[in-house]
């Protein structure tokens, strides 16, 4: 395959999030854009990689389609931010409701069946975004299941968690990914990379440590313990998922809409085995016509999110991509942060601007030394 399909996907959908591989060097070591690591699990889904086709025929385009290009490219970009935003505090609001905080499970397979109906719909002779390609179910199980605990513990943690802990703490998924290629690849980082890494890692300690205290006022949001334990067990899960899935792409052969295409209707189904036994489910005549509204925008943002990504893929850089992934970041933290309760001289607020201080100068270091010499 061309290098070109090495390049990674921008970013948490749902099925979640996130796939196109290749063999180049960095998608060979399982690694990441810079942005993707503090985007939503809906973002990681899709893995990484881009459509060869695109790129090549948008590189043949004359000037004019180019500026319309880019033109498609900001829009598109600007309806993933807003779906990804949407999605973060849509689902905090359906977690909001005791009878589904603990239907996880239930949610999860439905957004998976959400994902797979797009692309299905996406790779439909009149749309033709991709072509679909099979695999046995055997062969993709144990993706299917790395990519359900890299959903389901990040939406625990959502739930058991201020947005704004839990949106700082997607953070740790880069030094994570990092670490992880060291031990299995032995590969490393730039040293300026590294070091930008510290204080991104003592920020999100100092969030964890602040706003899991208890707070004497009734109209602070803060984050239980649970919530602490389901957010790391989370950065694991999805990190795993992210050296795993580049394995499978080299493996396959497949794009990132294909492999997606697989691996949501088995995730779908395997989670219908166990949902009677791990799940605790509502008496759904007793919930309220405004969850039933939400859990819908929720489908209809995670289908936004995997169209704009196509899009976004072929028509935007890495710099594009990386700006719009901290653009995405500092939103969430920052509403989060408007509807926690909390004064702007709580002590967590130290961590939130040392944690996206060190992974925005990370990304920054990580694009210099990306860029062509």
């Amino acid at each position: 395959m061309p290098n070109d399909m090495g390049r990674r996907d921008r970013a948490n959908s749902i099925g979640s999030a996130s796939t196109e591989a290749g063999v180049d060097e960095n998608e060979k070591l399982g690694k990441i854009d810079p942005n993707n690591v503090v985007e939503t699990p809906h973002d990681l889904e899709r893995g990484e990689g881009e459509d060869e086709g695109l790129l090549k025929a948008e590189e043949k385009q004359p000037a004019e389609p180019k500026k319309k290009n880019m033109m498609a490219g900001i829009l598109w970009m600007v309806i993933n931010t807003l779906a990804t935003i949407g999605i973060v505090f849509t689902n905090k609001a359906i977690f909001t409701e005791p009878s589904l905080k603990l239907a996880q499970l239930t949610f999860a397979s439905f957004h998976f069946f959400v994902t797979w109906l797009t692309l299905f719909t996406l790779s439909r002779p009149k749309f033709a975004f991709f072509v679909p390609k099979r695999t046995t179910i055997r062969e993709i199980l144990p993706l299917s299941v790395a990519m359900a605990l890299n959903v389901i513990l990040p939406n625990l943690s959502l739930a058991f968690s201020s947005v704004t802990f839990y949106q700082v703490a997607r953070i740790l998924l880069t030094p994570t990914v990092a670490l992880m290629n060291f031990v299995f690849y032995r590969a490393t980082l730039p040293r300026n990379a590294i070091l930008s890494l510290i204080p991104a890692c003592v920020g999100v300690g100092m969030v964890s440590y602040y706003d899991s205290l208890p707070s004497g006022n009734a109209n602070v949001k803060t984050t239980s313990s649970l919530g602490v334990i389901f957010a790391f067990t989370g950065i694991l899960a999805s990190s795993l998922y992210t050296i795993w899935i580049a394995s499978y792409h080299r493996k396959l052969q497949m794009s990132s809409m294909q492999l997606l295409f697989n691996q949501a209707p088995v995730s779908a189904v395997m989670l219908l085995y166990v949902i009677p036994f791990l799940d605790t489910l509502p008496d759904f005549s007793t919930v309220a016509v405004s969850r039933w509204v939400l859990i819908l925008m929720s489908g209809v943002f995670a289908s936004l999110i995997n169209i704009s990504q196509f899009f976004i893929i072929a028509q935007t850089g890495p710099v594009s991509s990386t700006v719009v992934g901290h653009v995405k970041t500092c939103t969430i933290v920052g509403l989060g942060w408007m509807t926690s309760g909390r004064a702007i001289g709580d002590k967590s607020i130290l961590g939130v601007f040392t944690a996206l201080g060190g992974i925005i100068a990370y990304s920054v270091v990580m694009l210099k030394h990306k860029a062509p010499k």
